[in-house]
Parts: structure tokens; sequence; C-alpha cells
């Protein structure tokens, strides 16, 4: 076959793909290739193109022995770390195709499951060896003991809510994901849903003696949006900054609407939640919206937190094409602005 043909064969292969002949040398490459690697195009030994012995020990062992071989190859583009799947197949007439299939994505998506089943695993088990604990101990020492099964079962109920409130939280982060393509499309009176979260939080904010505000609750601001979710985003925001706001913080609300937002086309509605609390510093917040991230686990355990009350609030505004920003300076509290597009 000519370089011509060769080239043209490699520009119809969806992958970055070069041709490499019997003497270990890159005779074409197709313009994935070269944009992966510049020298693949110079007809070049491939020893001096890939200097990754892995890859090029696989490429030589396929052209030795005619058969199939697979290889990784690692490239940093500058910003981060790509992981390619190569594949090296003999061809008629000697030489062979080696292309590269990107798996950076793939690895991520598996490891972020790994990690997701491994902190699921050790929420759930720190409740139940409690409560495994105390069933142990009241059916022992404090068989007879009604002050401390008082307290034993008091403690077991309280850990039991916490497995309740992370199950509720998983399925909610479930069925939030599974929609997460489907825009909403009904107008919803966003001024509404904040007087309904505000209404259903004064009781909290009494017992926390923290003042709720909402500046403007007679405005008319409407988006495309599903009702009970965004309900959900508010009240998560409004419940974190009640509850880790400390005693008598207060938590202001306002809506207002403006021209342009950057990532949100046209205009956009701003929903913001401050409130004077200790602040939160910065080097957490890139990390908020992860889930089971938290900035002090023993406090936010104490607190009824699930470490999936912000992930879930990320994920309804992406669905509603909006945005989340969080800013906080340490001992002036803490500022969340929600921009949902404008119906």
């Amino acid at each position: 076959m000519t370089e011509n043909f060769n080239a043209s064969v490699l520009e119809a292969v969806p992958l970055p793909a070069f041709f490499v002949d019997a003497d270990g040398r890159v005779t074409a490459a197709n313009a994935r290739a070269v944009e992966l690697q510049p020298q693949a195009s110079e007809n070049r030994p491939l020893i001096l193109v890939f200097r990754q012995p892995a890859l090029n020990d696989a490429v030589e062992k396929c052209l030795r022995t005619r058969q199939q071989q697979r290889s990784l190859y690692l490239h940093n583009d500058g910003r981060q770390e790509h992981r390619y799947e190569v594949l090296c197949s003999p061809v008629e007439g000697g030489g062979g195709i080696v292309c590269f299939r990107d798996v950076t994505e793939e690895r991520q998506l598996d490891q972020m499951r790994r990690d997701f089943v491994a902190n699921v695993s050790h929420e759930l088990r720190t409740p139940l060896t409690a409560i495994l604990g105390f069933i142990e101990t009241l059916q022992g020492p404090a068989k007879n003991d009604p002050v401390a099964q008082e307290r034993f079962l008091t403690t077991m109920s309280n850990e039991a809510s916490r497995m309740n409130r992370l199950v509720g939280d998983l399925l909610s982060l479930s069925k939030v994901e599974e929609v997460s393509r489907m825009r909403p499309t009904d107008p919803v009176d966003l001024c509404r849903i904040v007087n309904a979260s505000v209404q259903n939080l004064s009781p909290l904010a009494e017992e926390n003696r923290s003042a709720l505000t909402f500046e403007n609750e007679n405005s008319d601001q409407t988006v495309l949006g599903d009702s009970d979710q965004l309900l959900q985003v508010v009240t998560n925001l409004i419940e974190n900054a009640i509850k880790y706001g400390g005693q008598g913080t207060n938590v202001t609300l306002s809506l207002s609407e403006l021209p342009r937002v950057l990532g949100v086309r046209g205009p956009a509605v701003r929903l913001t939640i401050r409130d004077n609390g200790p602040g939160i510093d910065e080097i957490h917040l890139p990390r908020l919206t992860e889930r089971f991230y938290r900035i002090d686990s023993h406090r936010s355990r104490e607190k009824g937190g699930t470490g999936l009350g912000l992930a879930i609030v990320k994920h309804i505004i992406h669905r509603h094409r909006g945005r989340l920003e969080i800013e906080s300076v340490l001992g002036e509290g803490t500022e969340i602005s929600v921009f949902l597009p404008v119906h």
C-alpha cells in the first residue's frame, strides 16, 4: 500500500491512529494522531516518536509475532494527564496499525464509583456499628437498667434517623441524576418557592435564635423549572445557613434580575442567601459540592448532615441550566448565589 493510501485510510479512523512499517518506522498518521504527538507526521522511528517503553515494546512484539497487542499510553496536555488504551494490529504485507482510545474519563468515572461506594459503606457502617453495640449492651449489662435503656434507645433512634436521612439523600441524588438531561419546561414563581421555604424553616430559625429575612417577598420572578426540586434547593441552602451559621445568625434572602450572566444564556434571576456566621476557609470552597465532602465531619454529623446536600443542589441547578456560586470570608459570613435563566 502506498503512503497516500495509508494516510487516506487513517483519516477515516475516528481515533488517533498511525501506520508503522516492518522496521518500526511511522509511515503515516491521521490528524488526530498528529494532534496527540506532532512528531508522528515526520516519518521517524517509533521509538523516537513515542518515548514510552511499554508502548514501543507492544508495537515491536506485534510486528515480530504478527499478533494483536495492547498497551497503555500516558499523555499530558498541560492541563491534565490523559490515559490512552493502545491497540496494535498487524496488517497484510508487513507493518501494523496503532490506534489510541482515550479512557481517561472512563477511569475517572470508575474511580468516582469506587470512592462513592466506599464513602456510602463508611457512612452506613458507623451508625450500624453503634446500633449493634447498643443492642448487645441492652441484651446484656443494661438488661435491667431502665435509665441506661432510655439513654441507649435515644442514641439508637438518632443513629437510625441518620441512616434514614442518608438513604433518602442517596435516592434523591439518584433521581436528580436520572433526569439531569431533561430540562424543565414549567413556569415556576421563584418568589413563591422562597416564601414557602422561609415559612417552613421559620421554626428552625427561631430555635436557633436566628433572624430569617426575605427582602423582596412580593417580587415576581418566573423561571422554567421543577418546583419540587427548586424548593429542595432553597430549603437546603437556607437550612445550611441556619445550622452552620451558629446561634443568633442573621440569614437574608433576596431576588434580583440580571441582564446577562456568564454561563447562563440571556437574562437570569439571581437568588442570594447571605449569613453573618463564622464563614468558610477559601481552601474548602472548590470542593463544597463534592459528595460526602465535609469541612468538619464531626460537626456536620451532629447537625444531621449527610454530606450530600450541596451535591444534590449542584445537580438540580445544572439540570435547570443555571449556576451556583459560593463566596465566603472567615469571620464575615457566607454568600451563596443561584443563577437561573429567566422564563
